[in-house]
Parts: C-alpha cells; sequence; structure tokens
C-alpha cells in the first residue's frame, strides 16, 4: 500500500510511519518545513529510508498551506502516485487549561487551522490520488473531542477534534461507496511531545492498532458512528 502520514516527523506519526514500513508498505512522510535533507525535524525519519530503501518518501508538507498541499499532490500525481490510504496526524495543542474568561482566540483560530482544516485540505487535495482500491482514511482524534468525555477548559483542541469527528461522520457517508473506509481514532492517552511523559500509552501499541485498521485486520463493528479507539472499539459521542 501507498499511504500518505502527516506529522511524520515525531510521536504517533513517526511511530506509524516505522509500523507501516516494517509492514511493507511504501511511506510518503509529510514534514512541516523542509524535507528535503536531514535536518533536526526529519532525521529520525532520514534513518529510517536508510533502513527501508526506495520506500520512504519525505514530503515538506505544511497543513495550513493549502497551495502548498496542492502543488505536492500535483507533482505525485504526474510521478504516477495513487494512495491507498491517509493519515491525518499533524495536529498541536494550544490554550489547555484555560478559562474562558481568559482565552485567547488566536489559539482556537490556530487549533482550527491546524487540527480541522488541516486534513480537510489533504482530503480535498489528495483524495483524488486513490484508485480503484478499497482504501482507508484515518484522522486522528481524541476523547477530548466527544461531549461524554467534555472535561472544560480545553477549548481550542477539545472542540477542534470534535469538528474533526464531525468531518469524518461527513467523509464516511460521501465515501462509503467507493469502499473507502474513514475513520476517527482516539489514540489513547501516549508518551509523546503532546501527551507527555506521564502518559500511560504507548505510541508503538497506537501505531499497530492503526495499522491493523488500515490493513482491515480489524474491522470496527458497524455503529452509527465512526469514531473510534486505536483497536477498532466504538467511542462515545
Amino acid at each position: 500500500m501507498n499511504i500518505l502520514v502527516t506529522g511524520a516527523n515525531r510521536g504517533l506519526g513517526y511511530a506509524l510511519t516505522a509500523e507501516l514500513l516494517q509492514r511493507g508498505h511504501s511511506v510518503i512522510a509529510g514534514v512541516r518545513g523542509e524535507a528535503g535533507q536531514p535536518n533536526e525535524r526529519n532525521r529520525r525519519l532520514y534513518d529510517l529510508a536508510g533502513a527501508f530503501p526506495g520506500r520512504l518518501q519525505t514530503a515538506s508538507l505544511d497543513v495550513a498551506d493549502e497551495a502548498g498541499i496542492a502543488e505536492a499532490a500535483a507533482a505525485w500525481k504526474s510521478s504516477g502516485i495513487e494512495l491507498d490510504a491517509i493519515v491525518n496526524n499533524a495536529a498541536i495543542l494550544a490554550g489547555r487549561e484555560t478559562a474562558i474568561e481568559q482565552l485567547d482566540f488566536a489559539d482556537m483560530a490556530a487549533s482550527m487551522e491546524i487540527n480541522l482544516y488541516g486534513p480537510m485540505r489533504i482530503v480535498k487535495h489528495c483524495l483524488p490520488l486513490f484508485g480503484e482500491r478499497a482504501g482507508c482514511i484515518v484522522n486522528i482524534s481524541s476523547e477530548a473531542g466527544s461531549f461524554t468525555n467534555a472535561y472544560g477548559g480545553d477549548y481550542p483542541y477539545a472542540l477542534s477534534k470534535a469538528a474533526l469527528n464531525m468531518f469524518s461522520q461527513q467523509l464516511h457517508r460521501q465515501l462509503h461507496a467507493r469502499d473507502i473506509a474513514v475513520y476517527a481514532v482516539h489514540p489513547g492517552w501516549i508518551r509523546t511531545d503532546m501527551g507527555g511523559e506521564q502518559a500511560p500509552g504507548d505510541p508503538e501499541a497506537s501505531a499497530r492498532g492503526i495499522a491493523d485498521l488500515i490493513e482491515r485486520r480489524t474491522v470496527p463493528a458497524p455503529g452509527p458512528f465512526v469514531f473510534i479507539d486505536y483497536r477498532g472499539e466504538a467511542m462515545p459521542i
């Protein structure tokens, strides 16, 4: 399979890129900033590329830059690249534990820009690269984006993830007839830069579960929503 992963240089994105390569897939690893040469942002990806020659392509991909995304997608199409799956992993965490009275709407705007509009831009321009085979789109969400688990004071992140869940549901309805599975996936509270060292979850375990979803080794039980955890279990809306 050819799989695009955004935010692939660290955390869950890196773990998932490594897992997919180990399973024999080819990965386009989207990295914000210059991806054409080794630097502090993408050095681990270059190490992976050496371990899996010919199957990992790094790409400069800022999910806030629609023109850049369109240009990249056009270049891949010109090269004859077809996609089988997309993992929208790039995200930011801003304004956490902030009461509404102190909320900075710049944090709200930035969170929506990256966490919601970013995946929408990626799908808009990369969906035409899907072939006739069954495909998969995974939007990395969070339990913070559910009404059931709303805990207050996390407005930018939680509201952007709630909106991402709705986008995933809309996209599922649109693409179901094409046999393109769409999931909003809660990866668990995992040890990453965003999750923190105190998190109990392992990003490698989460990556294995998400890879199983992409490969359809795990098929979630039919239900009204596409919001699930990395094991394929339904998450409460």
